[in-house]
C-alpha cells in the first residue's frame, strides 16, 4: 500500500486539511512583509546638507528657507537642492544671479543632512545617514537579510527532516519574533544588520516548512489547490504591507507591526499536526496512527478511523529500520537525485533573482511608493487563478517553463521600448510582475512534489538556499545601472529565459504520487505515475483494504 490510499480513505481534503491551511496562513502573511520590507524601511527621502551652522549668522534672519538654500546649497540641473554638496560660505550673490552657482566651489556636507519627513517619519537611511557616499548600504541591508534567509534554509532544511516539521516551525516563529524586535531597537547600522540577518535566518523556517506540511497532508487531487492558496496568502500579505507602511511611517514601529501576527501564530501552533508522511518515513508508526485517526475523525470518517491498524501503517512506505538520518549529501549521491538537485537549484535561482529584481525596484510608475507597491502586489492575484488552471491542464513543467520565458519576454519588451511610451511600458511591467509571481507559485509546489519524503525538507532547504542567493544578489545587480542603465534588466531577462530552458529537463509531476524514498526517484517517473493512477482507482473500489 501507499500513503495516498490511507489518506484518501481518511479524506485527503476535508475539514482537517482546511483547518491546517488556515492555521498556516497566519505566518504566511508575515513572509512578504519581511521579504519586501526594505522597500519602505530603507527608502531614501529627499534631503540636503544641514545648513544650521550657516544659519547662525544674523544675515539669515530675513531670508526665506528657499533663499537660505539658494545661498548655501548648489542647485541641480532641475533646480532642486543638491543632496550631497554645500557651499563652505554663504553665496549671497546667488540671490541676484543664481546661474553663477555652478562656478562656485562646493564641499561635501559638513554637518549631516536634513530630510524631508512628509512621506516617512524615519527610515534606516535617515536614522543612520545612509546617503551620498553611504547610499549603497540601504540596498546592502536587503542583501544582508536574504543572506540570513539563505543560511536559514540550510539549517531548517536539515533539522526539519531530522526532528520533524512541527518542532522546527515553532523554532522559526520564536526566532523571528525575538530577532525582529531586537533589530527594531538597534541604535547602530551594524547592530541592525546583524539582527536583520538573524531575522532572515529565523523566518526561513516559515517559508519552507509551511508549504511542505500543507502538501504532505493533502491528496494528489488537491495538491495544486493547496499550493496556490498558500501563494494567495503571500499576495494578501504583500498588499497589506503597503497599507501597514502607509499607516506606520516609522521604521522601528513598522518592523514590530509586520512581526506581530507571529504572536498569534505561536498560540495556534499547538493545534498544528506533525506530518504523518514524515512520521511514517521515520518509523514513528504509533504517532502517525494517532494523527491519521484524528484526521479521519475530524473529516467525519469515524468508522474508518477505528479500522486503521498500526500493522497496516508499518507497511505503507519503506521505512528505514535503522533510523538513518538523511543529509544534503543524499541529494547528490545517486544519479537521478543529483540531476534533480542541479536542475531545481538553477531554476530556483532564476525564479527568485527575477522576482526580487522586479519587486525591489518599484520606482518609475509615476505614482507614490505605497500605491506602486500595492499595484505590484494586486497584479499577483489574477496570476494565481491563471496558474491554478495551467498547473492542472498543462502540468507543472510546461507551466514553469512558460511563466519564466514570458517573464523574460516582458523584460525584453521594456528594454527596447522607448521611455516615451510610458503607458505601454507600465502595462508590460505589471504583466511581467504577475508572470514572475506565477513562476514562484509553480516552483514551490513543483519542488515539494519532486523530492521524496525522507529528504523533502533537505531538498526544499537547498533550493530555497539557491533562491535566496539569487534574491540577495538582486539588489546588488541593480547597482549596475551606474555602468549602463538597462544592464540590470538585461541580467534579469537572461536569467529568466535561461531558467525556463533548464526547467524543460525536469520530470512532470501532474497526477503523480509523492515519492517517499530515494529509491522512488531512481525508478522511472512514468512507472510511478501509472502506479499512482492505479492506486486512485483501487482506493475507490476497495474500502476494506485496510482490514486485510
Amino acid at each position: 500500500m501507499k500513503f495516498e490510499s490511507v489518506l484518501a480513505e481518511a479524506d485527503g481534503f476535508g475539514r482537517y486539511q482546511i483547518a491546517l491551511v488556515i492555521l498556516l496562513a497566519i505566518p504566511r502573511i508575515t513572509l512578504p512583509c519581511h521579504f519586501l520590507l526594505n522597500n519602505f524601511i530603507a527608502a531614501v527621502p529627499s534631503h540636503h546638507c544641514d545648513i544650521s551652522a550657516l544659519e547662525a549668522e544674523s544675515t539669515f534672519e530675513n531670508l526665506t528657507m528657499e533663499q537660505r538654500l539658494t545661498v548655501s546649497v548648489p542647485a541641480e540641473e532641475d533646480g532642486t537642492a543638491a543632496f550631497c554638496l554645500m557651499f563652505p560660505e554663504p553665496q549671497f550673490n546667488l540671490l541676484l544671479n543664481s546661474s553663477n552657482g555652478t562656478q562656485v566651489p562646493a564641499v561635501p556636507c559638513q554637518n549631516g543632512w536634513v530630510y524631508d519627513n512628509s512621506t516617512f517619519k524615519s527610515t534606516i537611511a535617515t536614522q543612520f545617514d545612509l546617503v551620498c557616499d553611504m547610499k549603497g548600504f540601504t540596498k546592502a541591508s536587503a542583501t544582508i537579510f536574504f543572506a540570513g534567509v539563505m543560511c536559514g534554509a540550510v539549517f531548517f532544511g536539515v533539522l526539519s527532516d531530522k526532528y520533524g516539521r512541527k518542532k522546527l516551525l515553532l523554532v522559526s516563529y520564536m526566532a523571528t519574533i525575538i530577532f525582529a524586535v531586537i533589530s527594531a531597537l538597534s541604535n547602530t547600522y551594524v547592530m541592525f544588520s546583524v539582527f536583520r540577518f538573524l531575522t532572515g535566518f529565523g523566518i526561513t523556517g516559515i517559508s519552507i516548512i509551511g508549504i511542505v506540511l500543507n502538501v504532505e497532508w493533502v491528496d494528489i487531487e488537491h495538491r495544486t489547490l493547496v499550493g496556490v492558496i498558500g501563494s494567495v496568502f503571500w499576495t494578501l500579505g504583500n498588499m497589506l504591507l503597503a497599507a501597514f507602511a502607509y499607516l506606520v511611517t516609522d521604521w522601528r514601529m513598522l518592523i514590530l507591526t509586520v512581526t506581530s501576527p507571529l504572536v498569534l501564530a505561536v498560540i495556534t501552533w499547538w493545534w498544528l499536526p506533525e506530518s504523518a508522511r514524515w512520521l511514517l518515513a521515520n518509523g514513528k508508526i504509533e504517532q502517525a496512527h494517532k494523527s491519521l485517526s484524528k484526521c479521519a475523525t475530524v473529516n467525519r470518517r469515524g468508522e474508518f478511523a477505528s479500522r486503521i491498524k498500526t500493522e497496516t501503517l508499518a507497511n505503507v512506505v519503506t521505512v528505514d529500520k535503522e533510523g538513518r538520518s538523511y543529509t544534503y549529501l543524499d541529494l547528490v549521491k545517486t544519479p537521478r537525485m543529483r540531476r534533480l538537485a542541479i536542475l531545481t537549484g538553477f531554476v530556483w535561482y532564476g525564479v527568485a533573482s527575477t522576482y526580487y529584481g522586479i519587486s525591489l525596484n518599484i520606482s518609475g510608475f509615476g505614482l507614490n511608493l505605497y500605491l506602486t507597491h500595492f499595484i505590484y502586489s494586486a497584479v499577483e492575484l489574477p496570476s494565481k487563478f491563471f496558474i491554478y488552471f495551467s498547473l492542472n491542464k498543462i502540468g507543472r513543467r510546461y507551466s514553469q517553463v512558460g511563466m519564466l520565458i514570458l517573464t523574460g519576454t516582458c523584460i525584453v519588451i521594456n528594454i527596447i521600448t522607448p521611455k516615451s511610451f510610458w503607458t505601454f511600458r507600465t502595462i508590460v511591467a505589471v504583466l511581467g510582475k504577475g508572470l514572475s509571481e506565477a513562476s514562484f507559485t509553480t516552483v514551490f509546489l513543483y519542488t515539494t512534489e519532486l523530492y521524496p519524503t525522507v529528504v523533502r525538507q533537505n531538498g526544499v532547504g537547498y533550493t530555497s538556499f539557491m533562491a535566496r542567493l539569487g534574491a540577495s544578489i538582486s539588489p546588488l545587480i541593480m547597482l549596475l545601472e551606474d555602468m549602463w542603465k538597462p544592464l540590470p534588466e538585461v541580467v534579469f531577462c537572461s536569467m529568466a529565459i535561461l531558467s525556463g530552458v533548464v526547467a524543460c529537463f525536469l520530470p512532470e509531476t501532474l497526477n503523480s504520487r509523492l515519492p517517499e524514498t530515494i529509491e522512488d526517484i531512481e525508478q522511472t517517473r512514468c512507472l510511478r505515475m501509472v502506479t499512482s493512477l492505479h492506486l486512485q482507482v483501487s482506493t475507490k473500489n476497495n474500502h476494506n483494504v485496510l482490514n486485510t
